[in-house]
């Protein structure tokens, strides 16, 4: 089988903790080639993601590395079992760009979700009006049937909190945010009630940051924390207007959770932020 042009970023994950399991363990990829009678070419496929690489193989290599973190293991051999055409965001490849899939699988794999955002809210919270006036100022501007896409696509992402057991999800948004008004008063009015209802649900919390908040955090940038089934598949996720980018080096993940408890700190408590979007709503 050829390589893949296109690894999804969670098989690209699934090679890369593959390879910092070979690094900590000091084997070369020659070595471990050997160990898989396969060649080295191989062996890099693999942990770029090109190429898949079976439970048995992935067990073996554990072995190899002498590592004995039996979660971790579970976790990186259920990336194995799956494939193309098992969910539902499977559907839009071909349709939508790569990222649009990638934050789909990031958001279903994880249990826990923590979003930081600046000037508009998280697309699991939006509404369809809202989501489309989002998509409509696009530079360079979206055809039609390339906006309904991605607002079904948004849509339907949502789904991941309507489970049996959905993600804790935690929404640190800027008072920005909510005074915003993409597509005009009504939608925003109608955003800000969809968001009060969301805050209700026993799994999502939503805090506002104020202007007149004296503990300065830069948020500049949408921010997602995604927390794997292990945390060392943990991801962040950062997005703006024209790149999206995935990182899970150790560093970048601890910036970026001390970036979300300083916001954390700085923002109102759920109840005083369900107040303060309650009343910035009414206003409108």
């Amino acid at each position: 089988m050829p390589p893949r042009d296109n690894p999804t970023a969670r098989q690209t994950r699934l090679g890369c903790e593959l390879r910092k399991l070979r690094d900590r363990a000091g084997k070369t990829a020659r070595e471990t080639a050997g160990l898989l009678s396969t060649d080295q070419a191989r062996i890099s496929h693999i942990e770029a993601g090109r190429i898949g690489i079976s439970e048995e193989r992935i067990r073996r290599l554990f072995v190899y590395y002498s590592c004995n973190d039996a979660a971790l293991l579970d976790a990186l051999c259920a990336i194995s079992r799956e494939h193309r055409g098992e969910f539902w965001w499977d559907e839009y490849r071909g349709v939508l760009a790569p990222d649009f899939l990638n934050i789909a699988e990031l958001e279903h794999h994880a249990v826990e979700l923590r979003y930081l955002q600046a000037v508009t809210l998280p697309g699991l919270l939006q509404t369809d009006d809202y989501a489309r006036a989002l998509f409509s100022v696009a530079i360079p501007r979206l055809p039609s049937d390339e906006i309904q896409a991605r607002v079904d696509h948004r849509m339907r992402r949502q789904s991941v909190l309507d489970r049996e057991s959905p993600p804790d999800c935690e929404v640190i948004v800027h008072e920005a945010a909510l005074r915003m008004r993409p597509g005009g008063r009504a939608v925003a009015r109608k955003q800000l009630e969809h968001l009060l209802e969301a805050s209700e649900r026993p799994t999502v919390m939503i805090r506002v940051i104020p202007f007149a908040s004296e503990h300065f955090v830069d948020v500049t940038h949408t921010t997602l924390y995604a927390g794997g089934v292990v945390p060392q598949l943990d991801t962040v996720h950062i997005d703006s207007p024209f790149v999206g980018l995935f990182l899970n080096a150790a560093a970048d993940l601890e910036a970026h959770r001390t970036q979300l408890d300083l916001a954390e700190q700085a923002s109102l408590e759920p109840d005083e932020s369900r107040s303060f979007i309650h009343h910035i709503a009414r206003d409108l």
